[in-house]
């Protein structure tokens, strides 16, 4: 069996400028709407057509991205496969660069911060039921693909390899990238 964890393609939205504490949420909510600019790797293009079966997050960008690599029909679209959402401030006039805030909401995050997103410990169960059901898919059609987001593909990698798969400990960084992961025990998760 096999499963394979992919990023997105470029978004659209680009997170750039200088912004406000209390803009944030706005921009959250805009780069979850948004689409991906370019198109598929032709990588990432063959390597999907190896896949019995696609799925995606519910949100436009995982979308799109399969859609760039030719996928016809995706199997599942679920918020399970979402990408965590950055917590942020609702109020505030300090004034930083947009990639200055989401490193800093990135780590107040792993340390606990987790106002209007979603904590590390829900995103962690969050990854655990994802693999799950990435297993029992991989169980029923042999070979997935996971068009989804970079956290939270690596906290499914993370599952997966606790669970005797074997594959790279962080499935890519980079838009397209992935990590292939393969079954190597006979006990799939219960």
């Amino acid at each position: 069996m096999k499963i394979t964890l992919l990023r997105h393609g470029e978004p659209e939205f680009k997170l750039s400028g200088k912004v406000k504490a209390c803009d944030l949420g706005a921009i959250a909510k805009a780069y979850d709407v948004t689409g991906i600019v370019g198109n598929a790797p032709d990588d990432a293009v063959v390597l999907s057509k190896e896949h019995n079966v696609v799925v995606c997050s519910s949100l436009p960008r995982s979308l799109q991205s399969a859609e760039a690599l030719g996928v016809v029909d995706v199997h599942l679209a679920s918020s399970l496969f979402n990408e965590t959402s950055v917590p942020y401030f609702t109020a505030g006039s300090l004034t930083l660069p947009i990639g200055v805030w989401v490193f800093i909401l990135r780590i107040l995050w792993y340390f606990g911060f987790s106002r209007n997103g979603e904590s590390l410990a829900a995103t962690k169960e969050r990854a655990k039921q994802a693999a799950h059901k990435l297993l029992k898919l991989a169980a029923e059609f042999e070979s997935v693909l996971l068009v989804g987001h970079g956290f939270i593909n690596y906290f499914i990698a993370k599952e997966l390899l606790a669970n005797n798969w074997q594959g790279p400990s962080n499935s890519g960084r980079n838009y397209w990238a992935f990590g292939v992961y393969r079954y190597t025990a006979e006990k799939l998760i219960n």
